[in-house]
């Protein structure tokens, strides 16, 4: 990724207000793009939104991407050189309690947005971010590759291998790459999974359930201890969707096609390693204990392979799992001790920089 290609670019992000959105378009900002967020108001109060004043250096447009016209309108007015879809109903939980919207907003919320693509001839480059658990999930040890079949188990799993179908079928129909001459977009797709990070409230999400559960001074009840998932700092996939933005916007199709963006096979941890990792980083008494209520179906192994990203795209991640977690408790003590959290969020931005 090459901070300088982002400067004076107008970049067009749904998702803006969630987690994700929200460091992505704090990067954006830094680096001197042009941002235009669409998004459903923050999902969480307190929200790293809010919190790290976000909207101060973008223009923000809240809105629905099941709204189709109003998406269309909002991309027209920002008319954007790079679209990097973002906006989803990201919690397997509750997809389980409401299905039909997690696939409202995950399938036709993408297909809104790739129609407001076609009629926005600005834009040269996309990105549609998925997650892992697109893949069908078979227990395997080793890593999935792009080439491997689309599936899942629960509602928003599923959701994301069918989201991996329009992306496909659009790139085919509409944004193929044989034709790049005549349409002018690139179309790719990032794929990552159980992203950690400062700043996260998310309800059933392991690391927000931690900081929640610490603050109060209460143990931190944990679901399924065994679970191996490839945890890393939302900063990786970031900067592998920054990566592939660049290159799609530079080489056209070349390289219109998915990407696996996970840590080093050494940061595929159980449940329980983070748990008790972050407990002693925080200290104070931090305990965890095991919840043995009832659950849903989970995924009890999930590895992604990166090679093709290492290869193509020249993409690594930059930080241990062990350093992501101590970013986190910084950022939470920080947070809580009253500091600047968008300085702060801008500055653990520039230290990942920095990392080589």
């Amino acid at each position: 990724m090459t901070p300088d290609f982002w400067r004076g670019k107008r970049v067009f992000l749904t998702g803006h207000t969630g987690f994700k959105g929200s460091w992505l378009s704090l990067w954006l900002q830094r680096m001197g793009a042009h941002v235009t967020g669409f998004a459903l108001t923050p999902p969480t109060d307190p929200s790293l939104f809010d919190v790290a004043r976000v909207a101060e250096g973008m223009t923000s447009v809240i809105g629905d991407i099941r709204d189709a016209d109003a998406l269309r309108r909002a991309m027209h007015d920002a008319q954007p050189d790079i679209a990097i879809h973002m906006a989803a109903q990201a919690l397997v939980r509750y997809s389980y309690a409401h299905p039909v919207e997690t696939y409202a907003v995950n399938v036709m919320g993408l297909v809104h947005f790739f129609e407001a693509v076609r009629a926005t001839p600005s834009v040269k480059a996309v990105v549609n971010v998925t997650s892992d658990k697109c893949y069908e999930n078979r227990e395997w040890v080793w890593g999935y590759r792009e080439n491997e079949a689309f599936g899942g188990y629960d509602p928003y799993s599923n959701s994301k291998g069918c989201a991996e179908l329009v992306t496909a079928a659009y790139r085919s129909s509409f944004f193929n790459p044989a034709r790049h001459a005549e349409h002018g977009v690139a179309l790719g797709s990032g794929r990552a999974g159980n992203v950690i990070g400062g700043g996260d409230w998310a309800l059933d999400r392991l690391v927000p359930d931690i900081v929640r559960a610490i603050g109060v001074g209460e143990p931190v009840h944990i679901r399924s201890p065994h679970a191996i998932r490839p945890w890393q700092h939302v900063l990786e996939p970031l900067s592998g969707y920054l990566t592939l933005a660049e290159h799609l916007y530079t080489d056209g199709a070349k390289y219109a096609e998915g990407f696996n963006f996970g840590p080093a096979d050494t940061d595929a941890q159980p449940v329980q390693w983070i748990v008790e990792r972050l407990c002693a980083a925080w200290g104070e008494g931090a305990r965890w204990e095991l919840d043995r209520n009832p659950q849903p179906h989970e995924a009890h192994y999930l590895k992604l392979d990166c090679a093709k990203a290492h290869s193509v795209l020249h993409w690594r991640p930059r930080w241990t799992l062990g350093t992501a977690l101590d970013k986190i408790v910084e950022w939470h003590r920080a947070q809580l001790a009253g500091a600047d959290m968008r300085a702060l969020t801008l500055a653990q931005i520039d230290s990942y920089l920095s990392t080589t």
